[in-house]
Protein backbone atom coordinates (compact mmCIF):
# COMPACT_ATOMS: atom_id res chain seq x y z
CA UNK A 1 0.00 0.00 0.00
CA UNK A 2 1.38 3.39 -0.67
CA UNK A 3 2.64 5.04 2.25
CA UNK A 4 1.94 8.78 3.52
CA UNK A 5 5.26 10.29 4.16
CA UNK A 6 3.77 13.52 5.12
CA UNK A 7 2.19 14.90 8.48
CA UNK A 8 0.33 17.46 6.40
CA UNK A 9 -3.38 16.84 7.02
CA UNK A 10 -5.84 17.80 3.98
CA UNK A 11 -9.79 18.34 4.86
CA UNK A 12 -12.37 17.35 2.16
CA UNK A 13 -14.92 19.89 1.77
CA UNK A 14 -18.44 18.94 2.81
CA UNK A 15 -17.22 15.91 4.64
CA UNK A 16 -19.61 16.26 8.02
CA UNK A 17 -18.14 16.21 11.14
CA UNK A 18 -19.16 15.73 15.07
CA UNK A 19 -21.48 16.17 16.35
CA UNK A 20 -23.68 17.25 14.32
CA UNK A 21 -22.61 15.32 11.28
CA UNK A 22 -24.40 17.65 9.07
CA UNK A 23 -24.58 16.70 5.61
CA UNK A 24 -24.67 19.71 3.21
CA UNK A 25 -25.78 18.08 0.01
CA UNK A 26 -27.03 20.96 -1.52
CA UNK A 27 -23.35 22.59 -0.80
CA UNK A 28 -21.92 19.44 -2.62
CA UNK A 29 -24.20 20.17 -5.72
CA UNK A 30 -22.95 23.38 -6.32
CA UNK A 31 -19.38 22.97 -5.51
CA UNK A 32 -18.97 20.12 -7.96
CA UNK A 33 -19.76 19.73 -11.53
CA UNK A 34 -18.87 15.82 -11.69
CA UNK A 35 -21.72 15.12 -8.96
CA UNK A 36 -23.89 17.58 -11.75
CA UNK A 37 -23.52 15.61 -13.94
CA UNK A 38 -24.69 12.18 -12.43
CA UNK A 39 -28.10 14.29 -12.66
CA UNK A 40 -30.65 12.28 -14.87
CA UNK A 41 -28.08 9.34 -15.87
CA UNK A 42 -30.76 6.24 -15.75
CA UNK A 43 -29.88 3.44 -14.19
CA UNK A 44 -31.61 -0.88 -13.95
CA UNK A 45 -34.28 -0.21 -12.06
CA UNK A 46 -34.08 -4.24 -10.62
CA UNK A 47 -30.78 -3.01 -9.17
CA UNK A 48 -31.44 1.08 -8.74
CA UNK A 49 -35.20 1.39 -8.21
CA UNK A 50 -34.24 4.69 -6.31
CA UNK A 51 -33.86 6.86 -9.14
CA UNK A 52 -30.90 8.13 -11.38
CA UNK A 53 -27.22 7.86 -10.31
CA UNK A 54 -27.26 11.71 -8.15
CA UNK A 55 -29.91 10.17 -6.36
CA UNK A 56 -28.27 7.02 -5.58
CA UNK A 57 -25.05 9.35 -4.58
CA UNK A 58 -26.92 11.11 -2.61
CA UNK A 59 -28.47 8.10 -0.54
CA UNK A 60 -25.50 6.52 -0.55
CA UNK A 61 -23.73 9.76 0.84
CA UNK A 62 -26.58 9.84 3.43
CA UNK A 63 -26.02 6.02 4.59
CA UNK A 64 -22.49 6.60 5.07
CA UNK A 65 -22.36 9.45 7.40
CA UNK A 66 -25.40 7.52 9.45
CA UNK A 67 -22.86 4.24 10.09
CA UNK A 68 -21.40 4.30 13.21
CA UNK A 69 -18.50 2.04 11.74
CA UNK A 70 -17.65 5.85 9.73
CA UNK A 71 -18.09 7.79 12.26
CA UNK A 72 -15.58 6.24 14.95
CA UNK A 73 -12.68 6.75 11.43
CA UNK A 74 -9.54 8.65 12.60
CA UNK A 75 -10.67 12.30 10.17
CA UNK A 76 -8.16 11.60 7.45
CA UNK A 77 -10.08 8.39 6.83
CA UNK A 78 -12.90 9.31 7.45
CA UNK A 79 -12.89 12.11 4.86
CA UNK A 80 -11.01 9.93 2.60
CA UNK A 81 -14.13 7.19 2.62
CA UNK A 82 -16.69 10.11 2.41
CA UNK A 83 -14.91 11.69 -0.68
CA UNK A 84 -14.72 8.36 -2.14
CA UNK A 85 -18.90 7.52 -1.90
CA UNK A 86 -19.37 10.69 -3.57
CA UNK A 87 -16.73 9.85 -6.31
CA UNK A 88 -17.38 5.77 -6.31
CA UNK A 89 -20.40 6.43 -9.50
CA UNK A 90 -18.27 9.16 -11.27
CA UNK A 91 -17.73 7.34 -14.37
CA UNK A 92 -21.30 6.24 -14.86
CA UNK A 93 -22.46 9.27 -17.34
CA UNK A 94 -19.41 8.17 -19.17
CA UNK A 95 -19.98 4.10 -19.00
CA UNK A 96 -24.00 3.39 -18.87
CA UNK A 97 -25.63 2.40 -21.91
CA UNK A 98 -28.58 0.35 -22.54
CA UNK A 99 -27.93 -3.19 -23.58
CA UNK A 100 -30.24 -4.96 -26.61
CA UNK A 101 -32.59 -6.48 -24.16
CA UNK A 102 -33.27 -2.89 -23.09
CA UNK A 103 -31.81 -3.43 -19.70
CA UNK A 104 -28.76 -0.67 -18.55
CA UNK A 105 -25.48 -1.25 -17.31
CA UNK A 106 -22.39 1.10 -16.38
CA UNK A 107 -19.77 -1.90 -17.08
CA UNK A 108 -16.43 -0.82 -16.58
CA UNK A 109 -17.34 2.16 -14.65
CA UNK A 110 -15.03 1.20 -11.42
CA UNK A 111 -11.97 0.94 -13.32
CA UNK A 112 -12.72 4.36 -15.36
CA UNK A 113 -13.91 5.82 -12.06
CA UNK A 114 -10.67 5.42 -10.51
CA UNK A 115 -9.08 7.39 -13.37
CA UNK A 116 -11.87 9.73 -13.53
CA UNK A 117 -11.33 10.32 -9.59
CA UNK A 118 -7.45 10.70 -9.88
CA UNK A 119 -7.47 13.56 -11.82
CA UNK A 120 -10.30 15.21 -10.36
CA UNK A 121 -8.30 15.21 -6.92
CA UNK A 122 -4.80 15.61 -8.51
CA UNK A 123 -6.22 19.04 -10.59
CA UNK A 124 -8.04 20.14 -7.72
CA UNK A 125 -10.10 22.32 -9.47
CA UNK A 126 -12.47 22.48 -7.42
CA UNK A 127 -11.11 21.67 -4.12
CA UNK A 128 -8.74 24.33 -1.78
CA UNK A 129 -6.18 22.16 -2.20
CA UNK A 130 -5.41 18.62 -3.90
CA UNK A 131 -4.97 16.07 -1.80
CA UNK A 132 -1.56 14.15 -0.62
CA UNK A 133 -0.63 11.63 -3.16
CA UNK A 134 -1.34 9.03 -0.22
CA UNK A 135 -4.84 9.79 0.12
CA UNK A 136 -5.31 10.94 -3.51
CA UNK A 137 -4.24 6.80 -4.64
CA UNK A 138 -6.65 5.73 -1.26
CA UNK A 139 -9.53 7.62 -2.58
CA UNK A 140 -8.85 6.27 -6.51
CA UNK A 141 -8.76 2.79 -5.12
CA UNK A 142 -11.61 2.46 -2.67
CA UNK A 143 -13.22 4.01 -6.43
CA UNK A 144 -11.62 0.92 -8.30
CA UNK A 145 -12.51 -1.52 -5.73
CA UNK A 146 -15.77 -0.65 -4.10
CA UNK A 147 -17.72 -3.32 -5.84
CA UNK A 148 -15.24 -6.44 -5.03
CA UNK A 149 -17.17 -6.77 -2.02
CA UNK A 150 -20.54 -7.95 -3.95
CA UNK A 151 -18.51 -9.78 -6.85
CA UNK A 152 -15.38 -11.68 -5.20
CA UNK A 153 -16.80 -14.88 -4.82
CA UNK A 154 -17.56 -14.76 -8.57
CA UNK A 155 -13.52 -14.53 -9.34
CA UNK A 156 -11.92 -17.44 -10.29
CA UNK A 157 -9.39 -17.12 -7.06
CA UNK A 158 -11.32 -15.40 -4.61
CA UNK A 159 -8.37 -15.25 -1.95
CA UNK A 160 -5.77 -14.34 -4.94
CA UNK A 161 -8.46 -11.24 -5.48
CA UNK A 162 -8.93 -10.28 -2.02
CA UNK A 163 -4.93 -10.54 -1.04
CA UNK A 164 -4.19 -8.62 -4.84
CA UNK A 165 -6.58 -5.75 -3.67
CA UNK A 166 -4.71 -5.60 0.26
CA UNK A 167 -1.50 -4.22 -1.72
CA UNK A 168 -3.44 -0.79 -2.76
CA UNK A 169 -6.57 -0.16 -0.74
CA UNK A 170 -7.82 -1.14 3.21
CA UNK A 171 -10.01 -3.37 2.64
CA UNK A 172 -11.87 -2.86 5.89
CA UNK A 173 -12.29 0.52 4.51
CA UNK A 174 -13.74 -0.93 1.14
CA UNK A 175 -16.28 -2.73 2.84
CA UNK A 176 -17.83 0.13 4.55
CA UNK A 177 -18.25 2.27 1.18
CA UNK A 178 -19.75 -1.01 -0.41
CA UNK A 179 -22.13 -1.42 2.89
CA UNK A 180 -23.07 2.59 2.42
CA UNK A 181 -23.85 1.57 -1.71
CA UNK A 182 -25.75 -1.18 -0.63
CA UNK A 183 -28.10 0.61 2.03
CA UNK A 184 -28.03 3.65 -0.44
CA UNK A 185 -30.21 1.54 -3.13
CA UNK A 186 -33.35 0.00 -3.41
CA UNK A 187 -33.40 -3.67 -4.58
CA UNK A 188 -35.59 -6.44 -4.13
CA UNK A 189 -31.71 -8.71 -3.20
CA UNK A 190 -30.79 -5.83 -0.49
CA UNK A 191 -30.49 -8.20 2.55
CA UNK A 192 -28.44 -11.19 0.47
CA UNK A 193 -26.26 -8.02 -0.75
CA UNK A 194 -25.49 -6.82 2.74
CA UNK A 195 -24.89 -10.44 4.37
CA UNK A 196 -22.32 -11.00 1.40
CA UNK A 197 -20.17 -8.00 2.29
CA UNK A 198 -20.16 -9.36 5.90
CA UNK A 199 -18.68 -12.84 4.23
CA UNK A 200 -16.29 -10.27 2.23
CA UNK A 201 -15.16 -8.81 5.42
CA UNK A 202 -14.89 -12.29 7.66
CA UNK A 203 -13.40 -13.79 4.43
CA UNK A 204 -10.57 -11.21 4.26
CA UNK A 205 -9.88 -11.92 7.99
CA UNK A 206 -9.35 -15.46 7.35
CA UNK A 207 -7.13 -14.56 4.79
CA UNK A 208 -5.04 -11.86 6.54
CA UNK A 209 -5.68 -8.64 4.71
CA UNK A 210 -8.35 -7.00 6.06
CA UNK A 211 -7.42 -4.07 8.47
CA UNK A 212 -3.88 -3.92 5.90
CA UNK A 213 -1.76 -5.62 3.25
CA UNK A 214 -1.60 -9.32 3.38
CA UNK A 215 1.72 -10.02 5.00
CA UNK A 216 4.58 -12.12 3.24
CA UNK A 217 7.88 -13.92 4.75
CA UNK A 218 9.53 -11.34 2.13
CA UNK A 219 9.32 -9.48 -0.27
CA UNK A 220 10.53 -11.88 -2.51
CA UNK A 221 8.10 -14.24 -1.18
CA UNK A 222 5.44 -11.36 -2.23
CA UNK A 223 6.55 -10.99 -5.69
CA UNK A 224 6.78 -14.81 -6.11
CA UNK A 225 3.40 -15.78 -4.80
CA UNK A 226 2.27 -12.61 -7.55
CA UNK A 227 3.83 -14.71 -9.92
CA UNK A 228 2.48 -18.40 -9.85
CA UNK A 229 -1.15 -18.95 -10.14
CA UNK A 230 -1.01 -21.42 -7.29
CA UNK A 231 1.63 -20.47 -4.75
CA UNK A 232 0.77 -20.58 -1.08
CA UNK A 233 0.80 -17.31 0.45
CA UNK A 234 3.08 -18.75 3.41
CA UNK A 235 5.48 -20.03 1.74
CA UNK A 236 9.17 -18.50 2.11
CA UNK A 237 10.49 -18.32 -1.33
CA UNK A 238 14.37 -18.57 -1.67
CA UNK A 239 15.76 -15.31 -2.81
CA UNK A 240 18.04 -16.51 -5.96
CA UNK A 241 18.23 -12.81 -7.36
CA UNK A 242 21.73 -11.51 -8.12
CA UNK A 243 21.59 -7.80 -9.79
CA UNK A 244 18.75 -5.14 -9.26
CA UNK A 245 17.14 -3.39 -12.23
CA UNK A 246 15.53 0.12 -11.21
CA UNK A 247 12.20 0.71 -13.53
CA UNK A 248 11.17 4.02 -13.29
CA UNK A 249 7.94 5.22 -13.53
CA UNK A 250 6.14 8.17 -13.92
CA UNK A 251 4.39 11.20 -16.35
CA UNK A 252 6.89 13.20 -18.65
CA UNK A 253 7.82 16.25 -16.71
CA UNK A 254 7.80 14.55 -12.84
CA UNK A 255 11.77 14.54 -12.46
CA UNK A 256 12.68 11.12 -13.23
CA UNK A 257 16.22 12.33 -14.75
CA UNK A 258 16.82 14.78 -11.65
CA UNK A 259 16.01 11.64 -9.22
CA UNK A 260 18.38 9.38 -10.90
CA UNK A 261 21.28 11.30 -10.63
CA UNK A 262 20.54 12.67 -6.77
CA UNK A 263 19.95 9.31 -5.75
CA UNK A 264 21.47 6.57 -8.82
CA UNK A 265 24.21 8.26 -9.79
CA UNK A 266 26.84 6.39 -11.60
CA UNK A 267 24.35 3.16 -12.40
CA UNK A 268 23.85 2.92 -16.28
CA UNK A 269 20.84 3.55 -17.49
CA UNK A 270 19.02 2.88 -20.26
CA UNK A 271 17.04 6.43 -21.36
CA UNK A 272 14.13 5.69 -24.19
CA UNK A 273 14.31 9.61 -24.41
CA UNK A 274 17.94 9.42 -25.04
CA UNK A 275 17.04 6.70 -28.30
CA UNK A 276 14.57 8.53 -29.50
CA UNK A 277 17.06 11.75 -29.87
CA UNK A 278 19.50 9.77 -31.34
CA UNK A 279 16.74 8.03 -33.85
CA UNK A 280 15.14 11.33 -34.45
CA UNK A 281 11.80 9.50 -33.59
CA UNK A 282 8.90 11.64 -31.48
CA UNK A 283 7.14 10.04 -28.46
CA UNK A 284 4.15 9.57 -30.93
CA UNK A 285 6.03 7.69 -33.70
CA UNK A 286 6.70 4.12 -34.34
CA UNK A 287 8.38 3.11 -30.72
CA UNK A 288 9.10 -0.66 -32.17
CA UNK A 289 13.31 0.81 -32.91
CA UNK A 290 13.21 2.51 -29.64
CA UNK A 291 12.30 -0.32 -28.00
CA UNK A 292 14.13 -3.02 -29.54
CA UNK A 293 17.54 -0.88 -29.14
CA UNK A 294 16.53 -0.25 -25.30
CA UNK A 295 16.08 -3.88 -24.88
CA UNK A 296 19.27 -4.77 -26.22
CA UNK A 297 21.50 -2.04 -24.31
CA UNK A 298 19.44 -4.10 -21.22
CA UNK A 299 20.56 -7.74 -22.62
CA UNK A 300 23.87 -6.42 -22.27
CA UNK A 301 23.79 -5.01 -19.05
CA UNK A 302 21.69 -8.07 -17.57
CA UNK A 303 24.50 -10.96 -19.28
CA UNK A 304 27.09 -8.99 -16.96
CA UNK A 305 24.59 -9.10 -13.74
CA UNK A 306 25.33 -5.37 -13.77
CA UNK A 307 22.61 -3.13 -12.21
CA UNK A 308 21.27 -0.40 -14.45
CA UNK A 309 18.36 1.91 -14.57
CA UNK A 310 15.29 1.80 -17.24
CA UNK A 311 13.85 5.31 -17.30
CA UNK A 312 11.05 5.39 -18.84
CA UNK A 313 7.57 6.66 -18.17
CA UNK A 314 5.68 3.27 -17.80
CA UNK A 315 2.51 4.27 -16.91
CA UNK A 316 0.46 1.28 -17.34
CA UNK A 317 0.35 -1.99 -15.49
CA UNK A 318 0.49 -4.13 -18.84
CA UNK A 319 3.84 -2.69 -20.18
CA UNK A 320 5.61 -2.55 -16.49
CA UNK A 321 4.49 -6.58 -16.02
CA UNK A 322 6.36 -6.92 -19.68
CA UNK A 323 9.36 -5.24 -18.51
CA UNK A 324 9.61 -7.12 -15.32
CA UNK A 325 9.18 -10.05 -16.47
CA UNK A 326 12.06 -9.22 -18.72
CA UNK A 327 14.44 -8.41 -16.12
CA UNK A 328 13.30 -10.97 -14.11
CA UNK A 329 14.05 -14.05 -17.14
CA UNK A 330 17.91 -12.60 -16.52
CA UNK A 331 17.57 -13.46 -13.05
CA UNK A 332 16.98 -9.97 -11.86
CA UNK A 333 15.27 -8.60 -9.16
CA UNK A 334 13.33 -5.60 -9.96
CA UNK A 335 12.70 -2.23 -7.75
CA UNK A 336 9.51 0.21 -9.38
CA UNK A 337 10.17 3.84 -8.62
CA UNK A 338 6.90 5.89 -9.22
CA UNK A 339 7.52 9.62 -8.93
CA UNK A 340 4.50 11.82 -8.34
CA UNK A 341 4.21 15.52 -8.31
CA UNK A 342 1.42 18.25 -8.35
CA UNK A 343 -0.42 18.24 -12.11
CA UNK A 344 0.25 21.72 -12.54
CA UNK A 345 3.89 21.32 -11.58
CA UNK A 346 4.36 18.04 -14.48
CA UNK A 347 2.70 20.15 -17.30
CA UNK A 348 4.81 23.56 -16.51
CA UNK A 349 7.95 21.20 -16.69
CA UNK A 350 7.06 19.40 -19.41
CA UNK A 351 6.79 22.74 -21.53
CA UNK A 352 10.05 23.51 -20.26
CA UNK A 353 11.49 20.22 -21.55
CA UNK A 354 13.34 20.28 -24.74
CA UNK A 355 11.75 17.35 -26.03
CA UNK A 356 8.23 18.44 -24.69
CA UNK A 357 5.62 15.75 -25.01
CA UNK A 358 2.30 17.49 -26.81
CA UNK A 359 -0.31 17.83 -24.17
CA UNK A 360 -2.98 16.04 -25.52
CA UNK A 361 -0.36 13.03 -25.74
CA UNK A 362 0.00 14.23 -21.94
CA UNK A 363 -3.57 13.99 -21.13
CA UNK A 364 -3.73 10.31 -22.58
CA UNK A 365 -1.34 9.43 -20.30
CA UNK A 366 -3.06 10.38 -17.42
CA UNK A 367 -5.86 8.78 -18.21
CA UNK A 368 -3.86 5.61 -19.20
CA UNK A 369 -1.94 5.52 -15.59
CA UNK A 370 -1.73 3.02 -13.13
CA UNK A 371 -0.22 3.55 -10.01
CA UNK A 372 2.08 0.47 -9.30
CA UNK A 373 1.38 -1.26 -6.31
CA UNK A 374 3.37 -3.74 -4.01
CA UNK A 375 2.37 -6.88 -6.13
CA UNK A 376 4.05 -5.74 -8.99
CA UNK A 377 7.88 -6.08 -8.10
CA UNK A 378 10.45 -7.08 -5.54
CA UNK A 379 10.18 -3.66 -4.44
CA UNK A 380 7.79 -0.85 -5.03
CA UNK A 381 8.59 3.04 -3.81
CA UNK A 382 6.18 5.88 -4.67
CA UNK A 383 7.92 9.52 -4.19
CA UNK A 384 5.66 12.53 -4.23
CA UNK A 385 8.57 15.23 -5.70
Amino acid sequence: MMQQNTTHSWTFPFCPTPAAWHLDWEGIERQFHWIRAMAGVEQDPFYHAEGDVLVHTRMVATELVGLDAWRVLPPQTRMQVFAAALLHDVAKPQCTQVGENGRINSRGHARHGESMARRILWSADELAEPPPFAVREQIARLVRFHGLPMHFLEKPQPERAVIRASMSVRLDDVALLAEADMRGRMCADQPELLERIELFREFCREQGCYNGPRQFASPYSRFMYFQSEQRDPDYAAYDDTTFEVVLMAGLPGVGKDSWIAQHLGGCPVVALDEIRKRLHISPEGNQGLVIQMAKEQARAYMRQQQPFVWNATNVTRALREQLVNFFVSYGARVRIVYLDAPLETIFRRNRSRAARVPEAVMNKLIDKLDVPDMAEAHVVLWESI
